[in-house]
């Protein structure tokens, strides 16, 4: 019996360190709050309007590369009210599009929808960060399954945005998401010169 008590406590320890772990020290342990003091801060309605290239990877469970890709985006606000339009143009040679509408109030609430998003996402815009979470559903030719999304975007000093997403499916993660987001320059434009 004592045996038994002993595994059936080591069983407890391992999934509170476990739990412990995931909300503390992990990426979905970030909070909006972490970044309030951040510099500098972080303006959807500036940071993320007008012409952008976005360039990153996408790794797989397993913690490998599985499809980098390029991104152009045209961006445009009206007050507190956005639209920005995607086309990614992947490793593969596929194609996706993807057209966002955003609302963010005036306590840096972020309200998003898009066709392939399952009802409405949302998010916080805090000090030099942004969090946005939804739920995605992947296209057809990729298993048309729902995925939590979690995105965060964290403004660099110079405007770059890094952004690093993670999705899951009933909770465990299937795939991350590693990206960089900047004004597109016309003189010098590599989403042009990969084409």
């Amino acid at each position: 019996m004592d045996s038994l008590l002993l595994v059936a406590f080591g069983a407890a320890l391992v999934m509170a360190v476990g739990w412990a772990r995931r909300r503390f020290w992990s990426f979905k342990a970030q909070r909006p709050e972490d970044y309030v003091e951040g510099q500098p801060q972080f303006d959807l309605r500036r940071h993320l309007n007008g012409p952008i290239v976005c360039e990153g990877v996408i790794y797989g469970p397993m913690g490998r590369v599985t499809s980098r890709f390029v991104g152009e985006f045209e961006a445009r606000w009206e007050g507190n009210t956005g639209v920005m339009t995607e086309h990614f143009r992947y490793d593969s040679g596929s194609t996706q599009d993807r057209v966002w509408y955003l609302s963010l109030g005036n306590d840096g609430r972020i309200r998003a929808t898009a066709p392939d998003v399952v009802g409405t996402g949302t998010g916080m815009q805090m000090g030099s960060a942004v969090q946005l979470q939804y739920r995605i559903q992947l296209p057809e030719e990729s298993g048309g399954h729902v995925l939590d999304t979690t995105d965060w975007m964290y403004l660099a000093p110079n405007g770059t945005i890094v952004n690093r997403s993670q999705f899951r499916k009933f909770g465990i993660q299937v795939a991350e998401l590693v990206a960089t987001m900047r004004p597109r320059n016309a003189a010098n434009d590599p989403v042009r010169d990969a084409a």
